[in-house]
């Protein structure tokens, strides 16, 4: 409608016949078939002169007709010969020569069809019949323009669900499948795949497969025009998606691989960017065995843009590699880490359902177990110097000479899946046949027996771990394998043919010695490795107990005060160290290898050069999913690669890390994060307002997962964030304060009185009417962490400074705010009412006589809409009450109507004035 006075010049004869005569320049604001209901010259009934003006020789009658559709259909829709007439109508004006006629036509019809469906019981019948056929035969009109908006009216009736199952088949996917054939044109044939791939997750499963699935894959492999196998790359992904994981295999994962190595590198680099997308489709397997290699070969593409859409790419392709069960965490579909449960069933797999929200750090893992399977907790993985009461997971690298296919693939336990150390550990691939490494059966579910004192078997640290799978069946399967043996232990679960078992991991701790003094996920490994010889030896009655492996740290399971003591603890966990052992020996690397060392060489500022200048960024922004994937017992594989990019010379790089570190902290847990994040935590802190800002928006989600003694570090350093390289960057206050709320319940009120009550009270007088506000709250905020832990003093200490600082300012904002912040104190009852009427309502009842109108405004909102709200003041035999009235009596005479206003309005009228805005002005 807008261009119709467009039109006024050259065409106002032809209005003045068509009832505009009238309508001058605001005609746009009018329906645009209101000349219907004008009686014109012709005297002809309004559905005559419809039809008229529809086959008028006149373009733009038809055109205005066209347009106006859904008025017409309002106001004809009621009587149904009526009806009937302007479908005919319409049909017929679908034929008009005129491709703008046509266009308008097709614009109409999404709007008109949503109004059938509200207003026909027919609609299906109309929609089938009359429109949908319309739309269908659009799609091969002559003119460019009509064909694409019959595209887009096509997408937006199936997004909208109006077109119903029987149309789509036997009407729409004939029509495109006729226009995909090899010997159709050219641009109706890309246009029609480009229809089909954004019509594919709008369709079932089974229409997709059956109808437009082998069309598909047929025009991947179209040898004439390379435009339309670029479509077919493009949009790769979301087809897999559409026909789900077995066809993606049988029939999309050989055209995928014919387009990466397609001539046209456009196509390559157009399957680098769905390449994740394809990954997610698919099985474990096949990621590993052929979509990896076939990755490889495009980061290594000749072409520098297929190289870099490869590298962009190669982050978020390591992540489809992660296994919930594994990492211990899994994403909610808020897109925030969470602890993955202990009863999940992790044969059932991540896409078996949402899992259910960890219960809590409060609550003891053992009482999580579920009664069906048995689950096992795995000990925190340790950093150098710490105990290995709390740290007896083995962790160690399986050979660099790339991935193995582990046979039992389900006996991996969660957190177990290693990557390289360095060559010499090449000796567990030598070890991964397991008639060599036979294992006794292991207790079912049903002798599964748990510490009846939860307290006793909780730990911070176990919070985090992960849950084992039920391997009792593979543990079978193992036994089976390795023959009979000879009974020659006495307790149930013991490993037999233990001087092998030894021999073996004899060999593995000769291959860590080299590598002990380095690293200490080595030496974690190595005190494994050292309690589980010790514990072989000791399960066999006929070998003396013989000391641990010379040069090696042995691990101190109990109090070494008695020595038997060491052996009974010994050997209450020799079978579970056998069975960590055996799952070192078994697993495969978490991620192929070559994928892991390009993603590291990402850093090489020569990469910068041949690929992308932007190459560490896309690095530091996936690698939170990369380390969920390794998981934390593999972050020494990203610890030299993360503290590359904390120190990249570019901002931006360090400001992605910066919004990430807590996340990161999350998947590392609270011993990682103390010793590899914690010093690049405190280097942001110090950084570019452009980096710290990362670091503030998420400062209380990161220092909540630091132990107490470490985050007491940071009181003094908070204060730092009130100083920024600009002080016109007032948001980044405003994120402190609203961060210093959030923070408050992790420190004691001592703490938050000592440190950060001196920062809310500096916020609090910025200049910044925006800062000011959220600092109130955080004020009221403090005031209430001290009296909810019976710390009366320090409230009356805070209480007496924000009278000093508040009440008796020389400026009225400050005044003003101390009105608000007594009202806010009401309202939030974060102070006793007696505290409040002894030390506060005085000083507040004393603005009654300010200078200043905006202060009394706040007053008499304060006390009208607040103070008089609560039962307390209401009681007739309130001694406060006759005070309190008589400074609103006072405030109703008020010389300035604002205040008097206020003071007058009553209780239930509050909510029609909008008391933020009013406070925003002052």
């Amino acid at each position: 409608m807008a261009e119709i006075p467009l039109y006024f010049v050259d065409l106002q004869d032809d209005l003045d016949d068509y009832g505009f005569e009238d309508y001058g320049t605001d005609c746009n604001n009018m329906r645009v078939t209101a000349f219907l209901d004008v009686p014109g010259r012709d005297k002809l009934p309004p559905l005559t002169r419809l039809e008229k003006y529809a086959f008028s020789e006149n373009t733009f009658n038809r055109q205005i007709i066209a347009r106006g559709l859904l008025d017409i259909f309002r106001d004809f829709s009621n009587n149904e010969e009526d009806f009937l007439t302007v479908m005919e109508i319409v049909v017929r004006l679908s034929e008009d020569a005129e491709p703008t006629v046509r266009t308008e036509l097709m614009e109409q019809i999404p709007p008109i069809a949503i109004f059938l469906q509200e207003n026909r019981s027919n609609f299906p019948v109309v929609l089938s019949e009359y429109l949908i056929p319309i739309v269908v035969r659009y799609l091969t009109d002559p003119n460019n323009q009509v064909r694409k908006s019959s595209q887009e009216v096509l997408l937006i009736l199936l997004e909208q669900d109006l077109i119903f199952q029987r149309d789509i088949e036997n009407k729409v996917c004939p029509i495109l499948l006729q226009l995909s054939a090899p010997d159709s044109d050219d641009e109706y044939k890309a246009e029609a795949v480009s229809i089909i791939c954004k019509m594919a997750s709008m369709l079932s499963k089974s229409t997709v497969e059956r109808l437009l699935l082998p069309r598909f894959c047929e025009l991947c492999g179209d040898g004439k025009l390379f435009q339309v196998r670029k479509v077919c790359a493009a949009n790769f992904g979301d087809i897999c998606h559409a026909v789900g994981q077995e066809a993606t295999e049988k029939f999309l994962i050989p055209k995928f691989f014919e387009l990466c190595s397609d001539a046209v590198w456009g196509m390559r680099k157009a399957c680098a960017e769905c390449f994740t997308a394809v990954s997610h489709s698919s099985s474990p397997g096949v990621r590993r065995t052929q979509l990896s290699p076939l990755f490889i070969r495009l980061v290594s593409d000749p072409c520098r843009w297929v190289r870099q859409a490869a590298f962009q790419s190669l982050g978020p392709f390591i992540s489809t590699f992660a296994n919930p069960s594994r990492a211990g965490l899994y994403l909610r579909e808020d897109g925030a880490l969470s602890i993955w449960p202990l009863t999940q069933d992790l044969d059932s797999g991540f896409a078996s359902g949402s899992p259910a929200p960890s219960s809590g750090g409060n609550t003891s893992p053992a009482s999580l177990t579920s009664s069906a399977k048995p689950v096992q907790r795995e000990p925190e993985l340790p950093v150098e110097g710490t105990s290995a009461k709390t740290s007896n997971f083995p962790h160690i690298s399986s050979s660099s000479d790339g991935p193995t296919e582990n046979p039992v693939e389900s006996c991996v336990s969660a957190g177990a899946e290693l990557t390289r150390l360095s060559p010499e550990t090449s000796a567990f691939s030598k070890l991964s046949d397991m008639n060599d490494l036979p294992i006794s059966s292991y207790p079912g579910s049903d002798s599964w027996a748990c510490p009846g004192n939860t307290e006793d078997v909780f730990n911070h640290f176990l919070y985090w771990r992960t849950p084992l799978p039920d391997i009792s069946k593979d543990l079978e399967l193992l036994l089976s394998e390795a023959g009979p043996q000879e009974d020659d232990c006495n307790r149930p679960g013991v490993v037999h043919n233990s001087c092998v078992a030894r021999s073996e991991i004899q060999k593995v701790l000769d291959s860590l010695q080299e590598h002990l003094m380095n690293d200490p996920d080595v030496q974690a490994q190595v005190q494994v490795l050292s309690a589980a010889l010790r514990a072989a030896q000791l399960d066999c009655v006929n070998e003396p107990e013989s000391k641990p492996t010379a040069g090696l740290n042995e691990v101190s399971i109990s109090h070494p005060s008695s020595a038997s003591d060491n052996q009974i603890t010994l050997a209450a966990s020799s079978s579970q160290n056998e069975l960590f052992v055996a799952r070192i020996l078994q697993s495969p690397d978490v991620i192929p290898q070559p994928l892991l060392d390009q993603y590291v060489s990402m850093t090489d500022p020569a990469r910068a050069q041949t690929v992308d200048t932007d190459i560490a960024k896309h690095c530091a922004y996936s690698l939170p999913g990369v380390a969920l994937t390794l998981g934390r017992q593999n972050w020494h594989c990203l610890k030299d690669t993360y503290e590359t990019l904390a120190s990249d010379v570019q901002w931006k790089v360090r400001r992605t890390l910066a919004f990430s570190i807590h996340e990161l902290a999350v998947i590392l847990g609270d011993q990682l994060t103390a010793a590899d994040l914690v010093p690049i935590f405190n280097g942001f802190l110090k950084d570019l307002d452009e980096v710290r800002i990362g670091v503030l928006k998420h400062l209380y989600d990161f220092l909540k997962l630091l132990h107490e003694d470490k985050r007491r570090d940071y009181l003094y350093q908070l204060q730092e964030f009130v100083v920024t390289d600009n002080s016109r960057n007032w948001r980044f206050r405003y994120e402190l304060a609203e961060q210093l709320i959030l923070i408050l319940e992790l420190y004691s009120p001592n703490d938050v009185y000592d440190y950060l009550m001196h920062i809310a009270l500096k916020l609090c007088a910025d200049r910044v009417s925006e800062v000011r506000w959220i600092s109130f709250k955080l004020v009221v905020a403090i005031l209430q962490k001290f009296y909810s832990n019976s710390e009366s003093a320090l409230g009356l200490n805070f209480i007496n400074e924000l009278i000093i600082r508040f009440r008796h300012c020389s400026k009225w904002v400050g005044r003003q705010a101390f009105a608000f912040i007594c009202q806010a104190v009401v309202s939030k009852e974060c102070v006793p009412v007696d505290q409040f009427v002894e030390h506060l309502l005085p000083s507040l009842l004393s603005l009654a006589s300010d200078p200043v109108p905006n202060v009394r405004v706040l007053l008499a909102k304060a006390l009208r809409q607040m103070l008089l709200e609560k039962a307390y003041f209401r009681n007739a035999g309130n001694p406060h009450l006759e005070v309190i009235e008589e400074t609103i009596l006072a405030l109703q005479s008020d010389r300035d109507q604002d205040v008097s206003f206020f003071a007058a309005l009553e209780p239930k009228r509050r909510n029609i004035i909008d008391t933020a805005v009013l406070e925003k002005q002052n």
